[in-house]
């Protein structure tokens, strides 16, 4: 077994970017309430959780610097809330949430609404 997946779009030897993901078994809930306390990586999983399909890193609009967001996104990735895999040149972005409830049955779905009540009282809806 081992400590993470893997997933490319590209056939192997064809210039392949693999990113690596914590396997389900692996995630664990101190990762995952760390990566969701930062307001930055919260909107992403507030945006990915709307969203009817994976969306590009592009697709994401934050108010930091380039190197900030990918910071934010490799730290969502690695806790194991999305998955991120290349498509040609642009990286998709989803929420692993299949694996999230089966770990932490309703867990994101409670994040999620009182994330949502908080950007609804201070108006950042």
């Amino acid at each position: 077994m081992t400590d993470a997946t893997a997933t490319s779009a590209a056939a192997p030897g064809a210039g392949v970017r693999i990113l690596a993901h914590p396997a389900r078994e692996k995630i664990r809930i101190e990762s995952v309430l760390h990566a969701l306390s930062d307001p930055m990586r919260l909107r992403v999983v507030r945006e990915l959780a709307a969203a009817e399909d994976e969306l590009t890193c592009s697709r994401i609009e934050l108010p930091v610097s380039k190197s900030t967001t990918t910071h934010h996104f490799r730290v969502l990735r690695e806790s194991g809330i999305i998955s991120q895999t290349y498509r040609g040149t642009s990286k998709m972005n989803g929420l692993r949430r299949d694996d999230l409830d089966a770990l932490f049955p309703g867990l994101l779905d409670s994040i999620l609404a009182a994330a949502n009540r908080q950007a609804d009282r201070l108006g950042e809806g």
